[in-house]
């Protein structure tokens, strides 16, 4: 039996490991071969927190796609970059021969109280998670266009696009930001049958939650902070009674918006959240 996503291709950014992987392998799952890039290298800003993916990480994602034998196209190419990111966009074109699915998940998190983030901070976080995205659907939407076979866009967002986060100030800016493009877009986009929507999770269980500095928040004024003694904090987010979810969650959110059964799913907000939002 034919997947929900048979003879497609989808570019996702951000895929070295994490929901990018969980992502591309998803998608593969139900058909589609993949365009895959990262960054696969680190960001002075982020690196105090957490390590960015690396190449390894990436061959590994290349490793599960093909181990489902879907073909995949994964190139180094930093969402910061349009030049260096639309030579690789149309060299994994291509190669796969088309693509019809833009999942723009490529993102970082630090962390600091809104007025004392530092100029870098602000700036690597809208360069990265707010332009990023822009550039991710600015390479590949000529391509949808003059296929003329419509196709799907979805931007990562968090919670943290539709409600206000402490100590995370540049990040909400930023996932807020790709709720406006997304709007924008899911209307300059409808007559040519490409939707555009954002999924928006609680935490997932990635090192982008995985790591000191989120823990901090949950633990302030803890020269050591954990994940025990951050969990609490954790679980207060959510109103199911759960810490945080999975990355195949989101996946399935977006294996959902990419496929024929959200044909007429444009211009959506959807949260996969364990009720984070309505509490």
């Amino acid at each position: 039996m034919p997947g929900r996503l048979e003879g497609k291709v989808a570019f996702i950014t951000g895929a070295a490991r994490g929901q990018g992987r969980s992502h591309a392998i998803r998608l593969a799952q139900e058909g589609a071969d993949i365009i895959a890039v990262d960054i696969c290298e680190n960001i002075d800003t982020v690196t105090p927190f957490y390590p960015l993916a690396t190449e390894d990480e990436l061959a590994e994602t290349v490793k599960q796609v093909e181990a489902l034998d879907r073909r995949i196209f994964a190139r180094r190419a930093d969402v910061r970059d349009l030049e260096q990111l639309q030579a690789v966009f149309d060299e994994g074109v291509a190669e796969l021969g088309r693509v019809d699915i833009v999942v723009a998940n490529a993102g970082i998190a630090t962390y600091g109280l809104s007025w004392e983030l530092t100029t870098e901070q602000w700036k690597d976080m809208i360069d990265v998670n707010l332009t990023g995205v822009f550039h991710t659907a600015k390479v590949a939407i000529p391509a949808l266009i003059e296929a003329g076979r419509g196709g799907s866009i979805v931007f990562t967002s968090s919670i943290g696009g539709l409600k206000g986060i402490q100590h995370v100030g540049h990040y909400v800016a930023a996932k807020h930001g790709i709720v406006g493009l997304m709007r924008t877009m899911a209307n300059e986009l409808g007559q040519y049958k490409i939707r555009v929507n954002t999924v928006h999770p609680t935490n997932v269980d990635t090192i982008m939650i995985q790591n000191p500095g989120t823990y901090s928040m949950f633990a302030p004024g803890d020269p050591e902070p954990t994940q025990d003694k951050a969990m609490a904090g954790f679980a207060s987010l959510n109103t199911l009674p759960v810490p945080w979810i999975e990355s195949v969650d989101i996946s399935n959110a977006v294996l959902y918006l990419s496929s024929d059964e959200g044909r007429y799913v444009t211009g959506v907000t959807l949260p996969v959240d364990a009720g984070a939002y309505v509490k």
